[in-house]
């Protein structure tokens, strides 16, 4: 008999009906909590649960470089940034170095705080052209 947890169901119906833009919210979102346990589990010296939690941030980071539209100039640039984020949670990883985890960190935040402005924005269009319809 399964037991149903709520959390995961709201967790589950989120992804399932969300936008791929609010989905790549989210994977910013996560990488970002994601490097923040690698920080946590670094300081508290659990080398293991630094390192899985590195590696989710990575595998999150090259679901980003994966689904980038290449025909965009702008993917170029987004592109060599988050081949720079994976290098610097890996140096960040290896060599115990909280700064490469927030240098890091701090790009990810960027592209979040921007893509969350961009949702913005089309939400915003996009309920302006349903008050003339």
């Amino acid at each position: 008999m399964a037991i149903n947890n709520p959390y995961a169901t709201y967790q589950n119906n989120s992804v399932n009906t969300s936008t791929p833009g609010e989905l790549t919210l989210m994977l910013y979102n996560g990488c970002l909590k994601f490097i923040q346990q690698a920080k946590k589990a670094m300081e508290q010296g659990n080398i293991e649960e630094k390192n899985t939690a590195t590696q989710k941030a990575q595998a999150i980071v090259s679901e980003l470089m994966v689904t980038l539209d290449m025909s965009v100039e702008v993917s170029e640039n987004m592109m060599v940034l988050y081949d720079f984020v994976n290098n610097r949670l890996l140096e960040g990883n290896i060599k115990n170095d909280s700064a490469l985890y927030d240098e890091a960190a701090g790009i990810i935040t960027e592209f979040r705080d921007t893509w969350k402005q961009v949702i913005q924005i089309n939400r915003t269009k996009q309920y302006a052209n349903t008050d003339e319809i």
